[in-house]
């Protein structure tokens, strides 16, 4: 949020029309031609929030652009002035009157801020080309006194990102060897005060030494964990250094990670030939392998400096941050030449004991199991502990973290290939823990958790994880009880501190619904599952909770993607359990804002399907199918569930789809359904029996004309109730309750069913699908609108 001042500025900026811009583009030009003083600052200033303020490009005039390139590249212009003509022409790119060019240029600052507008136009005219020529031009010529290159050093990462292939052999050989001076040849004294007042002495601007974060005098090298007051140019560039040492030695290896020579000579990883480095075997290393065992000493120092209890906050942070970028560079030498897994094993396995017992120290947890996956085997490691800690612990104690979260489920989904057996397994037994960080941070972490959904799924936990979906907003609600009851104020997140819950928060330390919560909040798959209607009663309250809100939105998809791949993996007993599961916690949820209808969509579309890959559902949940239609409340209860099972009852009882069904049967269903349609047709609506939807209305008349169609004997009756049918309109019970529409297309349905009835053979033929249609003609997407009545389909 911006100030009221900031907000006034900016819609003046927007504000502005193109006349008034041209004019005050041409004062700027006069200004750039005059003076480059305080007017023409502020003037820059001003041009720039106008540029900048909206999303679409200003056009300015062609003199004021090149005034503002020429002024760049001006070798006394003011570095203040150089900057805002950059970001202006940055804003404006990519531009066609570029005339901006760097094959000259000596000033490292000046060459960094024209190279970012020469990137920003898309490489039209080889810029990055240019650029990267440009650099390492002066990277080779420079001086020791020489101007500081800690401008180009972003500028050549950017490029080495954009177009790695631009670089010559020559060029990255530089490049490293750069790299290794910056990083391990950095002096270990402090820099010297430049400022200075008429009282000070020669001593007091003497350099100390460079200490570690725990205040000790530094006895090696200096790295990024190096602390002083001042710091000279050398120090800086190790800092930079090592901020783009993973991208290079990932994008300078000639074989890359994960190539087949690199695959090929891991193999020799545990033979004595690994251990013996090249400069052992009496041979000079190249630039590249000098470069990665430099980064490895780096490395394993910082490692080192993580163990020093640092004395500010500040440098403890950095310290964690160090330790994730360290492990991750060991990875990737390690990746590029075996020969130093073994000297960086001891090292990390005394890292894994010293984490947890800081709080954010868990993010090097990360890189740690991706170095043991991608390196266990060959070391010859259990690393089940780690992963253990990674699946169980971190997503019970640090679930509120979002930056965690999304690692967590992203170096899952990435890492599938690489999961053996064993790995796996602990993964989709961790299903639970995994949820919670969806619960808590559903919106950036759904479309990752859709994507690692079918891993997960299988028919040990299918049953327990759909439960746990369902359940998904009220886990929500808990984790946010376990926050608030929390006994570290100081490590919670924020959460709405304008929900009053004392009720809620006395029921979650209740001992009475311990077995509740803990159940929701276990940390693996039980294998069983627990009724929670109390707790959805005792949560009311926080229903309304926007990240219970959100929560509940997310769960929708979650489902499709679930039922997507609990059908490729389902026997016919897991597709049974999954049936009667959808029946059952149609009307069991968590009374979240409309959570209810969005899900029963999804539960009703999928009971569809699952009715399709097995026909024979209709029959083995005959019981519980007769108990869902034999009561009216399920009609306004769960209307599209109950309308799906009508219309499966009709599609799929039958003996084409399961030669046990029996005629008894089709008429204990006939005369359930036939009772129902008349209550729901002849009866006024009140309190106790509300109005009925159209679409029911006519599922029911069609499912009762199929089982008719199967058991002769029912025609007459059913001709009877149709005719009657015909009449709806007119009865004073159902005029006032459904608009003309509806009756109409009641009325039609109603006759369409009876002349088909008139004709008993063509209606069974029409109304009883083959054993091959039976497995086409169904599924979700068989849903149409309320009045398409054509065929059998669903109406």
């Amino acid at each position: 949020m911006f100030s009221a001042g900031a907000e006034s500025l900016l819609h003046q900026a927007r504000e502005i029309q193109d006349e008034e811009l041209q004019r005050f583009c041409s004062r700027v030009s006069k200004l750039l031609q005059e003076d480059l003083g305080p007017a023409t600052v502020d003037a820059l200033q001003r041009l720039f929030l106008i540029v900048s303020a909206t999303k679409y490009a200003r056009r300015l005039e062609k003199t004021c652009v090149d005034l503002l390139q020429a002024t760049l590249s001006l070798s006394t212009c003011s570095e203040q002035v150089q900057v805002l003509c950059a970001a202006i022409l940055r804003e404006m790119s990519p531009f066609s009157a570029l005339t901006l060019s760097c094959d000259h240029m000596q000033n490292p600052h000046q060459l960094s801020l024209v190279a970012s507008v020469l990137l920003a136009q898309g490489d039209r005219r080889e810029e990055v080309r240019s650029v990267n020529q440009r650099i390492f031009a002066i990277l080779e010529s420079r001086q020791p006194e020489g101007p500081s290159l800690r401008p180009l050093l972003p500028v050549l990462s950017r490029v080495v990102g954009l177009a790695p292939g631009t670089l010559q052999e020559d060029q990255a050989s530089l490049l490293s060897k750069r790299l290794v001076d910056w990083l391990r040849y950095a002096r270990v004294q402090q820099g010297t005060s430049h400022s200075g007042g008429f009282f000070s002495t020669p001593r007091a601007r003497q350099s100390g030494p460079i200490t570690e974060v725990d205040g000790a005098v530094a006895s090696d090298f200096f790295t990024v964990l190096s602390m002083g007051q001042h710091f000279t140019e050398d120090q800086w560039l190790n800092v930079q250094a090592f901020s783009m040492l993973q991208t290079w030695l990932l994008l300078s290896s000639p074989e890359g990670p994960g190539t087949a020579d690199a695959e090929d000579r891991s193999e020799l990883e545990g033979s004595t030939l690994s251990v013996l480095s090249a400069a052992s075997a009496g041979r000079q290393l190249l630039p590249q392998e000098r470069l990665r065992k430099v980064a490895f000493e780096y490395c394993q120092r910082l490692i080192e400096q993580s163990n020093r209890r640092a004395l500010r906050k500040g440098d403890s942070d950095l310290q964690k941050a160090c330790l994730v970028e360290a492990v991750r560079v060991l990875d990737t030498v390690c990746r590029q030449d075996p020969s130093f897994l073994y000297r960086s094993l001891s090292c990390l396995k005394a890292l894994y004991g010293q984490l947890g017992t800081d709080a954010g120290s868990e993010r090097a947890l990360l890189p740690l199991a991706q170095f043991f996956l991608n390196h266990g085997a060959a070391a010859a490691v259990d690393s089940d502990a780690i992963y253990q800690h990674l699946f169980t612990r971190l997503p019970s104690e640090r679930f509120y973290s979002t930056t965690l979260a999304f690692e967590v489920t992203r170096f899952c989904r990435d890492n599938l290939p690489l999961f053996d057996p064993h790995l796996l397994g602990l993964l989709k037994l961790s299903f639970p823990n995994l949820f919670k960080f969806l619960a808590w941070n559903s919106p950036p972490l759904t479309a990752e958790l859709v994507a690692l959904l079918p891993a997960l799924v299988d028919a040990g936990t299918a049953v327990e994880m759909l439960h746990s979906l369902l359940d998904l907003p009220c886990l929500t609600a808990a984790l946010d009880l376990q926050l608030r009851s929390s006994q570290m104020p100081s490590e919670r997140p924020l959460w709405d501190t304008s929900l009053k819950i004392p009720g809620c928060l006395e029921a979650f330390r209740d001992l009475q619904f311990q077995p509740l919560f803990q159940h929701l909040l276990r940390t693996k798959a039980s294998g069983s599952t627990e009724r929670l209607v109390p707790l959805y009663q005792l949560l009311q309250p926080m229903a309304s909770c926007a990240r219970v809100v959100q929560c509940a939105q997310a769960v929708p998809t979650l489902l499709e993607a679930f039922f997507s791949a609990a059908t490729q993996v389902a026997d016919k007993a897991l597709t049974n359990q999954l049936a009667l599961l959808v029946l059952e916690r149609s009307d069991v949820l968590y009374q979240v804002p409309q959570y209810k209808a969005r899900v029963l969509r999804v539960l009703s579309s999928w009971f569809l399907a699952l009715c399709k890959q097995k026909p024979s559902l209709v029959l083995e949940l005959a019981r519980e199918l007769l108990e869902l239609v034999g009561s009216m409340s399920n009609i306004q209860s769960r209307a599209e569930m109950f309308t799906c099972v009508v219309w499966a009852i009709g599609e799929y009882l039958s003996v084409t789809c399961d030669r046990r069904c029996t005629v008894e049967l089709i008429n204990k269903f006939f005369e359930a359904l036939e009772a129902l349609l008349f209550e729901v047709t002849q009866s006024r609506p009140s309190a106790n029996l509300p109005r009925c939807p159209p679409q029911v209305v006519t599922v029911l008349m069609t499912t009762l004309t199929k089982l008719a169609s199967r058991s002769q004997d029912l025609i007459p009756r059913v001709s009877l109730f149709l005719s009657k049918m015909r009449t709806l309109g007119q009865s004073p019970a159902t005029s006032s309750v459904y608009s003309e529409e509806d009756v109409e297309a009641i009325r039609t349905r109603a006759t369409e069913l009876r002349n088909l009835l008139r004709m008993p053979s063509v209606a069974q033929f029409v109304l009883s699908p083959s054993a091959e249609e039976s497995q086409c003609m169904a599924g979700p997407d068989m849903i149409c609108s309320s009045h398409s009545f054509t065929g059998r389909g669903y109406p």
